[in-house]
C-alpha cells in the first residue's frame, strides 16, 4: 500500500488561510488547508500565521518552513503560489470574502458550503483555521494528510542545522536521552484553571492571563485536578521517571518556554535527574538570532524531541500529539504520556507509603500510557496523533527502553510488556535519508 500523489485538475479559485496558535496549532492548520484545497480543488495561497496569539511572534511561513520544498513537493496534489496574482485581485475590485468554517467540519460542509461561496467570489479566506476539518476522512485524503506533515512541511535550513548540531551534542555526551515536554508555562496553567499552592500571587497572575479568554468557564482546581486535566509540575515528572524506572544518571534534554516559577520550580526536577539540559544550556550563543521567536524555539526543540530515543509528554496538546504521531509513522519511538487522572490521587498520597509502594503504584497507573506500538486502536483519538492510514505493522520485538537505560535492573517489568509489532511507514514519497532510515 502506498501513499501516492493524485494529480490536481483545474483550479475552482485561490484559497487564503489564516492559521491560528502557537507552532504546532498552526501546523496541523497548514495540513489540513492542503486537503481542504484538495477537497475545492483550489489553489492554495502560502497560509499566514498567527501573528497575535499568546506568543506574539512574527515570524511568517517562510521564516518557519522552507516554501519551496514546500510547494514543489505537494505539487502534484494541491496547486499552491506565494500570493495571490495581481490582475486576479484587480479583477475581484474588493478585499477577498471571508468566513470561519465550523470546528470539525466535514469534507461534504465544504463543497456545500465553501464550494459555492469560492466559485462566485474566486478568491475565499478561511480565518482561525485550526481543526476545522474532521478527524476521519477517507483514506486518500488521510494520506494527504501524512505527506503534507511529514515530509511537505520542512524547517527551514537554520532551524535544522542547529536543531541537529543539539541532537549530535546530546548523543556525544550520552548514547541514549530522553526529551521531556514539561508544558508548565504560565499560559498553559491558567488556560488549565489549575492551583500549585502558590497562594494569592500565584491565583492573581494567573487570573490575569486567563482573562484573555473571555469564554473560559469557573473552574474547579481540586476538580480539575481530580479529573486529570492538570499537567504535573517538574517535580511530579520527576517522581513519575524515577518510580518507572529510569535512574538519576539518565540524560534529560527538558523543552519549554518560560516555567511558571522559574528555577525554584525546577529545582527538584534537577536533583532527581542532575544531567538535566535545555536548547539554551546546549546550544549557547548559537541561539541568539532565534530567542525573539518563539515559534522557531520550538521548531528546534521539537527537532530535538523527535530525535530522542524517549519523548516524555506533560499535557496532551498539540506538541505532544504531533511529535507522538511522528514518532509512529517514523519507524516507532516511544513516548510516554502520564495517566494525570490516575496519577494525581497518588501525588496526594505520596507521604503515606514507601518508595517501593509508590513506584509500583505509578508502573501500574501508566499500563497503556508507556507508548507501546499497539496501546491505541486505529481511529481512535486525533489522527494527527495515530496516523493509522499511513502505518502498516511487521512483526518485531521491541526491547525494553528503559532498561536500556538501565543495565542493572533485573526482572522484567510489567508496564512494558514486548511489543508484537513495529510501525513502519506506507509512503512512497521519502526523502533519501528517511528511505535510510527505514531499512
Amino acid at each position: 500500500m502506498e501513499i501516492a500523489a493524485v494529480s490536481v485538475r483545474s483550479s475552482n479559485g485561490y484559497l487564503l488561510i489564516a492559521a491560528s496558535g502557537g507552532l504546532n496549532q498552526q501546523r496541523t492548520g497548514i495540513t489540513d488547508a492542503v486537503v481542504v484545497a484538495r477537497i475545492l480543488n483550489a489553489t492554495l495561497v502560502v497560509p499566514e500565521l498567527d501573528h497575535h496569539s499568546f506568543w506574539k511572534d512574527d515570524s511568517d511561513f517562510v521564516n518557519i518552513f522552507d516554501i519551496k520544498w514546500f510547494i514543489s513537493y505537494l505539487a502534484k496534489d494541491v496547486s499552491i503560489v506565494k500570493r495571490v496574482p495581481v490582475k486576479v485581485m484587480k479583477l475581484m475590485q474588493k478585499p477577498p470574502y471571508t468566513m470561519r468554517v465550523p470546528r470539525k467540519s466535514e469534507p461534504e460542509y465544504y463543497s456545500d458550503q465553501v464550494l459555492p461561496v469560492l466559485l462566485r467570489r474566486r478568491v475565499l479566506q478561511l480565518t482561525k483555521f485550526d481543526y476545522r476539518l474532521a478527524n476521519d476522512l477517507d483514506e486518500e485524503l488521510q494520506k494527504l494528510r501524512c505527506r503534507v506533515n511529514y515530509h511537505a512541511l520542512k524547517f527551514t535550513k537554520p532551524i535544522r542545522n542547529l536543531g541537529q548540531k543539539l541532537v549530535v551534542r546530546m548523543r556525544k555526551m550520552a548514547r541514549r536521552f530522553i526529551a521531556v515536554h514539561l508544558r508548565f508555562e504560565p499560559d498553559m496553567l491558567a488556560f488549565s484553571g489549575c492551583y500549585y499552592g502558590g497562594g494569592d500571587k500565584e491565583r492573581y497572575e494567573l487570573g490575569e492571563i486567563r482573562k484573555r479568554w473571555a469564554t473560559l468557564p469557573e473552574l474547579s482546581p481540586d476538580e480539575e485536578r481530580t479529573r486529570g486535566r492538570c499537567p504535573l509540575t517538574p517535580h511530579e515528572v520527576g517522581l513519575m521517571l524515577r518510580a518507572l524506572g529510569f535512574k538519576n544518571d539518565t540524560y534529560l534534554y527538558v523543552a519549554s518556554g518560560e516555567i511558571y516559577g522559574g528555577e525554584k520550580t525546577l529545582q527538584p526536577l534537577k536533583e532527581l535527574f542532575p544531567n538535566f539540559y535545555t536548547k539554551e544550556m546546549v546550544a549557547g550563543d548559537e541561539l541568539k538570532p532565534f530567542l525573539p521567536y518563539s515559534s522557531r524555539l520550538a521548531a528546534i526543540d521539537y527537532i530535538v524531541c523527535d530525535e530522542s530515543d524517549v519523548f516524555v509528554t506533560n499535557n496532551n496538546g498539540n506538541m505532544a500529539k504531533i511529535l507522538a504521531g511522528s514518532r509512529r509513522y517514523m519507524g516507532h519511538k516511544r513516548t510516554i504520556r502520564p495517566n494525570a487522572k490516575r496519577l494525581s490521587a497518588l501525588f496526594m498520597a505520596r507521604n503515606k507509603m514507601d518508595w517501593e509502594t509508590f513506584s509500583g503504584k505509578v508502573k501500574s497507573c501508566q499500563r497503556g500510557y508507556m507508548g507501546e506500538p499497539e496501546e491505541m486502536r486505529p481511529g481512535r483519538g486525533e489522527f494527527h496523533e495515530f496516523p493509522s492510514s499511513c502505518i502498516c505493522k511487521t512483526p518485531f520485538n521491541h526491547s525494553n527502553v528503559i532498561n536500556r537505560y538501565n543495565d542493572h535492573i533485573s526482572g522484567s517489568n510489567p508496564t512494558l510488556p514486548e511489543s508484537q509489532y513495529r510501525y513502519i511507514s506506507n509512503s512512497s514519497d521519502l526523502d533519501e535519508k528517511s528511505s535510510e532510515k527505514f531499512q
